[in-house]
């Protein structure tokens, strides 16, 4: 009897510890927000310094915002481009890129709300001003790693009353 258990056991053992023959390989993203390549939206030419699993999130490096002249000078340059659109347009749009060891941006993704953080369609006019203006944005600073400059996450937030901008974030 005691024999019998022994080989139950053994046979047990060897059943759990035996690997399937097929593995399946899934592919999720490193952080929920990751920002895959998309041959339609973005240049295929912009290069990421350390590769996919190496792009900072914005909390990775405490640093807040990464732009020369701070927030100042994102608020003056979409002040002196942003043409207000007249409409009721009302709630949040956020534009979140990356931006790589050189300075570049790409890889732009819009994620738009109203005031109660319900996904709302803007008029497009407002959208693609945002867009082109955060695109244009020049003076991303590059960030020093221990050893070499790092890709990063970085994002946009407008507030948008009446068409209008009433404050960027963050």
């Amino acid at each position: 009897m005691l024999k019998l258990h022994h080989l139950l056991v053994i046979i047990i053992a060897t059943a759990c510890s035996s690997e399937h023959s097929t593995k399946t390989k899934l592919n999720y993203l490193r952080w929920i927000g990751d920002i895959e390549f998309d041959s339609t939206l973005d240049n295929p030419d912009f290069e990421l310094c350390h590769g996919e699993s190496s792009v900072n999130q914005y909390f990775n490096f405490e640093q807040g915002l990464q732009y020369e002249g701070e927030k100042k000078s994102i608020i003056d340059e979409f002040d002196n481009k942003y043409q207000p659109i007249q409409s009721n347009e009302s709630g949040l749009i956020r534009i979140r890129f990356i931006v790589n060891c050189k300075g570049e941006t790409d890889r732009f993704r819009i994620l738009t709300m109203d005031k109660y953080f319900d996904e709302k369609e803007f008029d497009p006019r407002i959208i693609n001003q945002l867009l082109r203006i955060t695109k244009g944005l020049n003076g991303w600073k590059i960030l020093p790693n221990t050893e070499e400059a790092r890709d990063y996450y970085q994002y946009l937030i407008f507030k948008i009353e009446a068409g209008n901008i009433v404050e960027i974030l963050p």
